[in-house]
């Protein structure tokens, strides 16, 4: 399995207890979907090494305490600490719609109503409330919220996402 075939998780953020339990951050708003997972890749300098669970628990809104088998102390869980959680990426469900997974969409071009194509989405930004896609134009970056009443449709086939951006929008970045 190689990381291109994987979707980052979360990651490992501290050690919890002397028995080996880890805190991890996880990156999803559906962390209840992952409860029942029985294992992981583990991102171990710069190696995919899989790591059943043995135990998985919700503890806050993006964050749960796992414990992994065969990590029995706190020394051993230490040296996990800061490593990224990975899934292979066929294992996400499929989106319909307007919905996309956010690693999906890096790539695809975007295409406004108005002003035609604007550029491929270099980056998402993940900020809280209020998500933004970057594309990169003549080296000045442009930034779209990710709302309903702008993302339009997503075209998977074609790798295109059809926005509506309000009059002027692009001037602001562009004009400058």
């Amino acid at each position: 399995m190689t990381r291109e075939e994987c979707f980052t998780l979360g990651k490992i953020t501290k050690v919890q207890g002397i028995k080996g339990n880890v805190q991890v951050f996880l990156d999803t708003d559906q962390i209840e979907a992952y409860k029942d997972l029985e294992s992981v890749f583990v991102d171990y300098q710069q190696i995919l090494t899989p790591f059943f669970i043995e135990y998985f628990q919700v503890t806050g809104k993006n964050k749960a305490l796992l414990k992994f088998e065969n990590i029995n102390h706190i020394d051993e869980a230490s040296e996990l600490v800061n490593c990224a959680l990975l899934l292979p990426a066929a294992a996400l469900p499929k989106l319909n719609g307007k919905q996309f997974y956010f690693h999906e969409v890096i790539g695809f071009t975007v295409v406004d109503e108005e002003a035609g194509t604007i550029g491929e989405i270099n980056e998402i930004f993940d900020n809280p409330g209020n998500e933004l896609i970057q594309i990169l134009i003549d080296g000045k970056e442009v930034l779209i919220p990710m709302h309903d009443h702008i993302i339009q449709r997503v075209d998977r086939d074609a790798k295109v996402i059809h926005v509506t951006l309000p009059p002027g929008y692009l001037g602001v970045y562009l004009d400058a």
